[in-house]
Formats: structure tokens, sequence, C-alpha cells
């Protein structure tokens, strides 16, 4: 007969607030100039090799005010004085970008390029193609052929 478990209780980390590494704000009171990542992809910006310089507390932490917020809920804040304009990929890098995930999404037998990848490593072609059914064609990608004549 099995021995009934033990249910151990999880150590809470507990930090001072003023003993927090970077200063930390509780939501709708962050000042102007800093923003999540999310915002910074939204106009156009990354970090630019920065990291955070402020933490955005999660709403259970503004409940202890005197407490670092330590949950994996809260945001890091990036300084927009700081971020840079995000990276444009070339045309070669678009294209070698292009043939990885058509190497991922063709299969080895039908040469039929799907919408998605394909199991590649563990079955070694498309769905279709191991259980023997025709594919829907809203599935794969239709072939053009780019003759120059």
């Amino acid at each position: 007969m099995p021995r009934p478990r033990r249910m151990r209780r999880r150590e809470v980390q507990r930090v001072l607030r003023s003993e927090a590494r970077l200063p930390e704000f509780d939501r709708r009171a962050c000042p102007e100039g800093l923003v999540t990542r999310r915002q910074l992809r939204e106009r156009g910006l990354s970090p630019g090799g920065h990291g955070p310089v402020a933490v955005l507390r999660c709403k259970a932490c503004s409940y202890r005010p005197d407490q670092a917020c330590i949950h994996p809920t809260r945001a890091w804040l990036y300084s927009v004085e700081l971020a840079r304009p995000k990276r444009i990929p070339t045309l070669a890098q678009e294209e070698a970008l292009d043939r990885a995930m058509a190497a991922r999404s063709t299969c080895p037998q039908c040469k039929r390029r799907y919408y998605f990848c394909l199991p590649l490593r563990t079955q070694g072609c498309c769905d279709p193609c191991d259980k023997g059914y025709e594919p829907s064609p809203d599935t794969y990608m239709p072939v053009v052929h780019r003759l120059a004549a």
C-alpha cells in the first residue's frame, strides 16, 4: 500500500522593495519614457542591446507595497530614449529564411509545400503520404512555375 504523499509548502521568498535591484512601478503609475517590450515593438523599436531599467509590478503585488514583485507575471520596462529602430532584414536574409522554411514544410515524397511544418524527423513525410490519403487543396501551396518565356 503506497504511503500518503506529504505536501511540502514552498518557501516564499520575500524581498523588501528597498532591496530590489531595479526600481518598481505599479500598473498605471509608470513614468513617461518607460514602456514594455510589446509597446516597443508596436512603435517599431527594439531595446537596442540595453537591458530593462525598471520593473512593472503585477496586479497581485499591488496589495503588498513593501515587498518587491518576484512573480513571473511582472513586466520589464525599457527606456524609449535608449531604444533603436528595429533592424530590417536584407533580401538575402529573407531568401535564406524562406529556403529554411521551405525545407521544413516540403514533403520529400510528394514534393508538396504545406502551410505548416511537417514532422520530418519522426515521420519522414507528410501525413497524407504516410497514411495514404489525398490531402485537401487548402493545406498546401499551389505549384507556381516561374518560367522566363
